[in-house]
């Protein structure tokens, strides 16, 4: 087999298809599909309709609700710790608000509770991995805001409720579309480098099932500059932070309220007791459990710790029946497989293509649509093979500068311009085969417009808080979410504690959740939650391939 710019031989003819095809292609796109196509499609081929990938949760007040099978088996699994293991009464540290993650909602809600009024001594950031290794890091194509006169925040809240398939908590959507250009007017002032067009307004481009463009980026590493920003700044402020020392359990007290949590230090083993007055989950989603065994895009961590934590405390879950498969994965070559390829890409006019390259789908459906779309095209037997068995789609990507100019692709997309180069491709040259992979969990602990959870002294923000997205997030409305619920969650914990005294300390509920698992007649094997993924399995290709 011969490789010629990176891709095999026979991969090579089928991109000479698609060039011979191309001018065709950009004269003759596919339209939108219709609401009832939509569902149909997802019905038939996305994997939130497959029955063998969820069940019913045995346990907690969640019982008897439909969940993906990977957070049902740590729902049911035992708690790493029993209470006689830790004396409370030896307090490691003490605080008015405790976070628990790292990312951009656990700092952003540090920022605001410090501005707030809670003292700087009195705020503690505990996370898993080094402060900013999150998803927020990691997402690329940008940040969604109503801020331009043939827009609205009522437009963009059409549009979250929508995409959400009309799931979404209403009063959380609204908060996400109403706080949107505070938020970016917030981050100019850290001095985020939005991309501007000549005459220095914001350039805004089109993301899936959205109304308007919207979408405000720093090229493709948007929540790269995001979180350099507001890391910098709690830096600078010497905001407190715990690195390497994941909560593995919340602590309440006698009154029922959550009053802070019991961290472990990754290096040492140690256990550290932290007593806190409001306690903000800022621990992000769950992509490293590969659920319904799709590779992902999410960082090492995210294994969601946080689900874990709040449910045995008993706060509810909301849509862990769905997960956000993003349509364009990488599938070639095998050392990127799952990572993403934003879509920018797309909002910048590439053209999804079969293996005889022709269009089959509008390229800005919603991200569950366009998914379920790809898959389908790929089951019909018109996916492209590569030499290890994954399959995938034609994400043509030379139409980027034929559309925009020379050099718009190297400009605008230059994370993903040096990810393919590494490996010999040229994405400004010949397309990229893509697949769908696992990116977002679209639920999580429900939460209120406060951040508030059902359980006092527990807020959450972020990826782990569930009700804002519904079943189906939108590009852009994550990096929005971490800003905007991270920020809530700090104005509110920051007021909550000036009228709280925590009480007792307890771990009893632990007792009581192992008293209800063996209720349930369930004897777990496994404990929970995992803090760190586990791969001495299946190697990630032949896992995904079970999917095809």
């Amino acid at each position: 087999m011969e490789l010629i710019d990176g891709y095999p031989d026979y991969m090579m003819e089928s991109i000479r298809g698609v060039e011979e095809k191309r001018e065709r292609n950009m004269k003759t796109k596919v339209p939108p599909m219709s609401m009832e196509d939509r569902e149909k499609v997802l019905a038939e081929y996305h994997p939130d309709y497959r029955e063998d990938s969820k069940r019913t949760v045995r346990v907690g007040i969640d019982k008897g609700k439909l969940m993906y099978n990977g957070i049902v088996d740590l729902l049911e699994a035992g708690p790493i710790l029993s209470p006689e293991e830790i004396d409370l009464d030896l307090i490691d540290y003490d605080v008015d608000v405790l976070i628990i993650g790292g990312g951009g909602a656990g700092t952003v809600a540090a920022l605001f509770a410090l501005e707030s009024g809670v003292p700087l001594d009195k705020i503690l950031i505990a996370t898993k991995l080094r402060h900013g290794d999150a998803n927020s890091m990691m997402a690329q194509g940008g940040i969604q805001a109503a801020d331009r006169p043939e827009d609205s925040p009522a437009l963009h809240y059409l549009d979250i409720y929508g995409g959400g398939h009309f799931t979404n908590k209403p009063e959380l959507a609204r908060a996400l579309a109403m706080d949107a250009t505070k938020l970016i007017r917030w981050h100019e002032e850290l001095g985020v480098m939005y991309d501007r067009n000549e005459d220095g307004e914001f350039q805004e481009l089109s993301g899936g099932g959205t109304c308007r463009n919207r979408m405000h980026s720093c090229k493709d590493y948007s929540g790269m500059e995001l979180m350099r920003n507001i890391r910098d700044k709690a830096r600078n402020l010497k905001i407190p932070v715990l690195e390497f020392c994941p909560v593995i359990e919340l602590i309440t007290d006698d009154k029922g309220q959550v009053a802070g949590g019991v961290a472990l230090n990754m290096e040492t083993q140690e256990y550290y007791v932290i007593r806190a007055k409001a306690t903000i989950l800022a621990t992000g989603g769950s992509g490293r459990l590969h659920l319904s065994n799709y590779a992902t895009t999410n960082h090492y961590g995210a294994t969601g710790d946080g689900l874990i934590i709040a449910y045995h405390v008993g706060a509810n879950l909301l849509d862990m029946d769905t997960i956000q498969i993003h349509p364009t994965g990488d599938a070639y070559p095998d050392p990127v497989v799952g990572i993403l390829s934003t879509e920018k890409i797309r909002g910048l006019g590439a053209i999804p293509l079969n293996k005889e390259g022709d269009p089959f789908v509008f390229p800005l459906e919603p991200r569950d649509v366009e998914s379920a779309m790809f898959i389908r095209e790929c089951r019909k037997g018109k996916g492209i093979e590569t030499p290890t068995g994954m399959v995938g789609v034609w994400l043509d990507s030379p139409m980027i500068d034929i559309i925009h100019g020379e050099g718009t692709t190297e400009e605008k997309l230059a994370g993903e311009v040096r990810k393919f180069r590494r490996f010999g491709i040229d994405m400004v040259k010949h397309p990229i085969l893509v697949y769908p992979t696992l990116h977002y969990q679209n639920g999580g602990v429900e939460i209120d417009e406060r951040t508030e959870t059902r359980v006092p002294g527990l807020f959450a923000a972020g990826e782990i808080s569930g009700g804002v997205h519904g079943k189906n997030r939108l590009m852009g409305n994550s990096l929005l979410d971490f800003n905007v619920f991270g920020r809530r969650a700090g104005i509110h914990a920051a007021e909550y504690v000036k009228k709280v005294t925590p009480g007792r300390l307890t771990l009893s509920h632990l007792d009581g959740y192992c008293k209800a698992l063996k209720d349930a007649g369930i004897d777990p094997t496994t404990k929970a939650p995992i803090i760190l993924p586990e791969y001495r399995g299946k190697k990630a290709i032949a896992r995904a391939l079970d999917i095809l």
